[in-house]
């Protein structure tokens, strides 16, 4: 008995023993952290009650509407008028009378270098093949041209041979009548624009871009109005930028209305309009300025064709201006052949002369194209287009 006994304690100081190690090595264990508190969370304020602040109403007197003082109408109603449009003044051109002669110091300052170097070689004691082909050289230079040029060289020997002695004064008489003989002086060189039935007349001014054709159609409207002729414009270039607003510009300064379509619409339809333009307004003369592209295109010179075919339908054509760059030279040439093949030319306009010694393509042109020079350009200002005076010419070429 006693045995069991003394088992029964053991085992339950074991069992105690036992329970106090596991205790133990579970208090040695962190505890996790306690969860995080709450947040305090405000309430927004109470939005007030319709009526919460609000004023005891009061009482105050009331008019009836007799007594209220109405406006009797006499007062007069102000009314703000726009800003009236700002209207371009209008310019008075120079009168065109005369006006080579009053340009012909500009023109001789840059010309005359083919006049003296053509007296310094007629000048010299002998003449003999040296000096001849010298002087062939000068005018081939002053693109003169090839038959032109051997014409005029066969003149002078054979003058100068007769002559015999020779003084400045005969020697550039001599001269001036061999230049003029080549220039032309017989040839009609007036821009037709008065038709012979009914107004308006219609010029059509065809060239390729760079030549100063806008322009040159600007400026000529400029001349008509100095000449008391009203003057409506057709900006049938639709295909390069600007140039209906450049012709318009033009026309705004004289008073000339200008017809225009939108941009690279169809150049025919723009002149047409034009023309019909004219006639309604009882205009004196249309101006129709054509697209001047590239004269090597085929389809773009059809189109020229196709422009002139339009407007004729209105009227046949009066003038056809062909503007050329007197700087081009030979290449110049080259464009006036291309352009007589679609247009009929009846006149030409020689530009930027006044920069150049090359005024012997006066000649070369006429000769090409078997039509006269009607008009030249003498610079950048716009009274600087005058009708070509081939007296003055030959004496601005050869100096005074």
């Amino acid at each position: 008995m006693e045995t069991v006994i003394l088992a029964v304690v053991i085992a339950v100081v074991v069992l105690g023993a036992l329970g106090g190690l596991v205790v133990g090595s579970r208090r040695k264990k962190s505890l996790p952290p306690p969860p995080p508190a709450a947040p305090d969370i405000t309430a927004p304020p109470a939005e007030p009650h319709v009526g919460d602040e609000a004023e005891t109403p009061r009482e105050e007197p009331r008019r009836t509407i007799e007594e209220v003082d109405l406006p009797d109408g006499s007062a007069p109603v102000v009314v703000e008028e726009p800003p009236a449009l700002e209207v371009p003044e209008i310019e008075v051109p120079e009168p065109t009378a005369g006006r080579l002669v009053r340009l012909r110091a500009r023109l001789s300052r840059s010309q005359n270098a083919l006049g003296k170097g053509l007296l310094t070689l007629l000048s010299r004691e002998h003449l003999d093949e040296d000096t001849w082909e010298e002087i062939e050289d000068i005018l081939l230079t002053a693109d003169v041209g090839v038959q032109p040029t051997q014409e005029l060289v066969e003149g002078l020997r054979e003058r100068v041979k007769v002559l015999g002695t020779r003084t400045p004064d005969e020697l550039r008489g001599l001269l001036r009548e061999e230049l003029l003989k080549l220039v032309g002086p017989d040839l009609d060189r007036t821009v037709k624009t008065e038709p012979e039935t009914s107004k308006p007349g219609i010029v059509m001014v065809v060239g390729v871009n760079g030549t100063g054709k806008t322009t040159t159609t600007g400026k000529l409207a400029r001349v008509l109005v100095a000449d008391g002729r009203s003057v409506v414009l057709g900006a049938a270039d639709t295909f390069r930028a600007a140039a209906a607003d450049q012709l318009q510009t033009w026309g705004e300064r004289v008073g000339a209305y200008t017809v225009r379509g939108p941009e690279g619409g169809d150049p025919a339809s723009v002149a047409f309009d034009a023309v019909k333009e004219g006639k309604e307004m009882g205009s004196d003369v249309v101006l129709i300025d054509t697209a001047g592209r590239l004269h090597t295109k085929t389809g773009l010179m059809d189109e020229l064709g196709k422009v002139k075919r339009v407007v004729e339908k209105h009227a046949p054509l009066d003038e056809v201006l062909l503007v050329l760059d007197a700087t081009t030279g030979q290449n110049g040439l080259v464009q006036a052949r291309v352009f007589a093949e679609v247009v009929d030319i009846t006149g030409i306009v020689l530009t930027k002369l006044d920069g150049t010694a090359k005024g012997g393509i006066v000649v070369a042109v006429q000769r090409e194209l078997g039509v006269p020079v009607k008009l030249i350009g003498l610079g950048e200002g716009a009274d600087d287009l005058a009708p070509f005076e081939p007296e003055a010419f030959v004496d601005a070429l050869i100096g005074e």
